[in-house]
């Protein structure tokens, strides 16, 4: 059968290495699995050779579609856009893995809805763009901390496994890949309001070279909370807000929020 044609507007590049598929594969070992995008099935062949796995792939792409009905007939497929699928429908009950070469345009809001889904996904795993990777996995201090850093890291432990050459896809990306495995941590839930944590990493990102007092200025004056602060917690928000956001840990993002909350806006003098 004619190969599928790659997609720019899907963002498609298909590997064409069985080895680094077969290594992508073996970042899974069991359990219920979704694979997203398996276009003309270079992983999804390794998937299905694994008793222990059971198999869902979604895919977008008509053309792909029929072509894994041909050569994959016992592959269960489904045609959609994975960002829209409500994935308790497709799975009611139990756990269930992510794996996939996730599309460089839509890896970010791939990794927002496993967020959504943290509970029920104790395994994500795939490849993306080198830098996003770097982006994930990168911890405090580093260039590449930033917002998908600390709310992924919040709930998973994220391992950079390998990088991926331009020359094994085709057709070939502009950039290297690298794979990664996120695995669940054992943070049921933030000790602080959660909506409120990803509404303050996300908020001092935004303006990541500034002080933190700087970038938060206008969302702690939002809240309009009437909580007073003691000496003890004044100084340590204090402390916080003469660093900046790549500085921080998910612990001390965790302990920020909670101060933030605790915060009276009536007092100008820390901000």
């Amino acid at each position: 059968m004619q190969q599928v044609r790659a997609k720019k507007f899907l963002g498609q590049h298909f590997l064409t290495d069985l080895n680094v598929a077969q290594r992508i594969a073996e970042t899974l070992t069991s359990g219920r699995t979704i694979e997203i995008g398996p276009g003309m099935g270079v992983l999804t062949q390794f998937l299905l050779k694994n008793p222990s796995i059971r198999l869902t792939a979604i895919e977008i792409d008509r053309e792909s579609v029929a072509y894994l009905k041909d050569w994959y007939p016992e592959l269960d497929l489904i045609e959609g856009d994975f960002l829209k699928l409500d994935l308790n429908t497709l799975i009611p009950e139990g756990e269930f893995n992510v794996i996939g070469n996730y599309p460089y345009n839509i890896s970010s809001q791939i990794f927002f809805k496993v967020l959504d889904y943290k509970d029920r996904i104790p395994v994500c795993s795939g490849m993306i763009q080198k830098e996003v990777a770097e982006r994930l996995a990168s911890k405090p201090g580093k260039k590449a901390y930033g917002i998908l850093s600390v709310l992924l890291q919040a709930y998973y432990d994220i391992e950079y496994l390998f990088t991926v050459d331009e020359h094994v896809f085709n057709p070939p990306p502009k950039v290297k890949s690298a794979v990664i495995r996120m695995t669940r941590n054992k943070r049921r839930r933030l000790e602080c309001d959660e909506a409120l944590f990803k509404t303050v990493v996300k908020t001092a990102f935004n303006q990541r070279r500034k002080q933190m007092r700087n970038s938060l200025r206008n969302l702690v004056e939002s809240l309009k909370l009437r909580v007073e602060r003691s000496s003890k917690e004044e100084s340590r928000l204090e402390w916080f807000l003469t660093r900046r956001p790549e500085q921080l840990s998910v612990e001390e993002f965790i302990e920020l929020t909670n101060l933030i909350e605790q915060s009276h806006v009536g007092n100008q003098n820390i901000l």
